[in-house]
């Protein structure tokens, strides 16, 4: 694909054959999945539409925050990337992409499930920008696991803290500093609507973040600020590849779709530009799914 604008047929746009069974230890990294995800590197072309904008991405370093950091960047933006201190090969390669493409990248480790170092990231984006007028949160925590009496308390407690509570600290830390036109984009799931029976703890923060969503959009909308989600269905990233799915899952990966394949995380930039600029200025408290047609509320 030359860039997002190319006439392409989404069918074969990329591979259809799922993907080889490997494991990687949580959570995982872009610089060691095979084959490599596409987040846009070679084919996002921005178009000035977040021009001056001063945005905060968490999980920023590979996935679907590599690809949205990415297009923010080629957009316009000056981004602060989140990471954890694990994965910091694959967030240097992203500030580089960010600094190519003319952007200001800071990069902010941080372990989200420790409320001060959520709610850091947000004093760093308003030290460093001198404000935050673009929040997107894509950190994610998804570990599969077959039976419920297998699903640890240690486990529950760190998929909602990352997922729901982490959501809840950096919203309320960084609204008190948004101007009227900033915008919040979250990050929820086909797991919502139709969830995995081995994702229950995922599958229920992911519902929790739609509901989230749509009462803050309510309670921002009067003061200018915009509060949406993009729900993904199957996507490629190091997530899948590190417990969030089944090993043995990984060829059949994506191909219960109505489009027969995997998303690339390259595919789900674009909306997450559209709810971040002023083209979706009419559009608050909205959920906007990305996942190759499987029907949805």
């Amino acid at each position: 694909m030359t860039d997002q604008y190319t006439f392409t047929d989404p069918v074969t746009q990329y591979r259809q054959d799922g993907y080889p069974e490997q494991h990687q230890d949580p959570p995982g990294l872009a610089a060691e999945l095979e084959p490599k995800a596409d987040h846009g590197e070679g084919s996002y072309r921005g178009t000035g539409r977040l021009t001056g904008r001063k945005a905060l991405v968490t999980g920023a370093d590979s996935g679907i925050g590599r690809a949205v950091a990415i297009a923010l960047a080629r957009e316009g933006a000056d981004v602060v990337l989140n990471y954890l201190p694990s994965e910091e090969k694959d967030a240097q390669e992203v500030a580089d992409l960010v600094r190519t493409a003319g952007r200001t990248a800071v990069l902010a480790p941080a372990d989200l499930t420790d409320e001060s170092a959520a709610r850091g990231i947000v004093r760093t984006t308003v030290e460093k920008f001198g404000g935050i007028d673009l929040l997107v949160n894509v950190a994610g925590k998804q570990q599969y696991v077959e039976k419920l009496e297998d699903l640890s308390p240690e486990q529950f407690d760190a998929t909602f803290k990352t997922n729901v509570y982490a959501l809840f600290w950096i919203i309320q830390e960084a609204v008190p500093h948004m101007p009227a036109g900033s915008t919040i984009v979250n990050t929820s799931s086909i797991q919502a609507y139709t969830p995995s029976p081995g994702l229950v703890d995922y599958a229920t923060t992911k519902m929790a973040i739609n509901t989230m969503s749509k009462a803050l959009a309510q309670q921002l909308a009067p003061r200018g600020i915009r509060v949406n989600v993009v729900a993904p269905g199957p996507f490629w990233t190091p997530l899948q590849a590190s417990g969030g799915q089944p090993t043995s899952a990984l060829p059949e990966f994506g191909q219960e779709t109505p489009l027969g394949r995997a998303g690339q995380p390259a595919e789900l930039a674009g909306a997450y530009v559209y709810l971040s600029s002023a083209e979706s200025g009419y559009v608050t408290g909205d959920t906007l799914n990305v996942n190759g047609g499987m029907p949805t509320p």
